[in-house]
Order: structure tokens, then C-alpha cells, then sequence
């Protein structure tokens, strides 16, 4: 699997679905009209990140993930 930035895929992949499991998070879909390989064109969470990710690569990865938490905890 590809490493996006400092960080491989599939440890980014992994902390991803810690949030998304987790059920203080708000982690739903998006429509994305480009998102012909899901059902209704709902990108899945997970999936949604690792895309900005990988067309973002100067971003760290830690730090996305860390303040991505952050903004995305049911208050």
C-alpha cells in the first residue's frame, strides 16, 4: 500500500476507523457526485479523508487526523 506524506496508508486507514467507531464522533458520509462506486454517491468517511490526503501531500497526516478529532466530536 502507497505511504501518503511520512505516514503509510494503512496505519492512516487504521486511525481513521478509531474515530469512526468511535460513537462520541460525528464521522457520516458526503454526497460527492464522483462517488460512483458507493451506494446513493455517499463517500464513506474513511474514504473521504484518505482523497484529501492524497491530493494534499504536503499535509501531515498526524496532524490532519489529530485536529480532524477535534472537529468532528459530538459536543
Amino acid at each position: 500500500m502507497a505511504t501518503i506524506s511520512t505516514m503509510p496508508e494503512e496505519e492512516i486507514i487504521e486511525r481513521l476507523k478509531v474515530l469512526e467507531n468511535d460513537p462520541k464522533m460525528k464521522t457520516e458520509s458526503i454526497y460527492s457526485p464522483t462517488a460512483t462506486d458507493w451506494p446513493d454517491s455517499r463517500l464513506p468517511f474513511i474514504e473521504r479523508h484518505l482523497v484529501y490526503l492524497r491530493a494534499h501531500k504536503t499535509v501531515n497526516p498526524e496532524h490532519y487526523i489529530s485536529n480532524l478529532a477535534l472537529m468532528i466530536k459530538k459536543r
